[in-house]
């Protein structure tokens, strides 16, 4: 049985789907690239901001010189701190989960390959009652998720061996991170992503809604 929790944020914990989509939309257009369905930003947000770009401008971002990227980058950046919490919002049921999961005394942190930054502007903003062991994006000199050096780090920090401790995320990276860590690999089916990708990921279970989480727990 489970008895600390790390969470995803985007997908997992909150819907950001469209001001990230949004953002980049207005970068890219600002930048003469082609712009996106908000929905297509299901499949390009997970890897972080690089690659997120990189999918958004697609087939001609092999010929894109450095400038360009340097560009596109620092437009989204302003972007989407710009419009980080316009439609953003946590998941339902996510809230009444966290206070359960407080009120129980389960130890938890965030786990996400989104920059620091607005990583802890989001939960500080949607989630700031949850008493968060640690909160987590990414960080220069520290490598992404499905690296489990983070989630190692963090397992550390709430206090729990490897066996009692789970990740929770929508994607296949979550996924591939948990097992990495030697932790239980939970899939959010209400995310980004969908049971099916979470299924062929290998995930231990995969949840409908995020109250199913309460059914693991010690």
């Amino acid at each position: 049985m489970l008895r600390a929790i790390i969470f995803d944020l985007d997908g997992t914990l909150v819907d950001s789907l469209d001001d990230i989509g949004a953002a980049m939309n207005r970068a890219l257009a600002a930048h003469g690239a082609p712009v996106h369905p908000l929905a297509a930003y299901r499949h390009f947000i997970g890897d972080g901001v690089r690659l997120l770009a990189e999918r958004a401008v697609g087939p001609t971002a092999a010929a894109r010189p450095p400038a360009f990227w340097d560009a596109l980058l620092g437009s989204y950046r302003h972007e989407y701190a710009a419009g980080i919490m316009e439609r953003t919002r946590p998941y339902p049921g996510v809230p009444a989960l966290l206070a359960t999961l407080a009120a129980r005394g389960v130890p938890t942190a965030v786990l996400s390959n989104k920059p620091d930054e607005p990583t802890r502007t989001l939960v500080a903003a949607l989630l700031g009652a949850h008493p968060f062991v640690a909160v987590r994006g990414e960080r220069p000199g520290t490598p992404r998720k499905p690296d489990p050096t983070s989630a190692r780090e963090l397992i550390a920090a709430l206090g729990v061996p490897a066996d009692a401790c789970a990740l929770l995320g929508d994607s296949h990276i979550d996924i591939a991170t948990a097992k990495a860590a030697g932790i239980r690999a939970l899939g959010a089916a209400w995310g980004f992503r969908g049971r099916a990708e979470l299924e062929a990921a290998g995930a231990d279970r995969v949840l409908a809604a995020p109250e199913e989480l309460l059914d693991l727990l010690v």
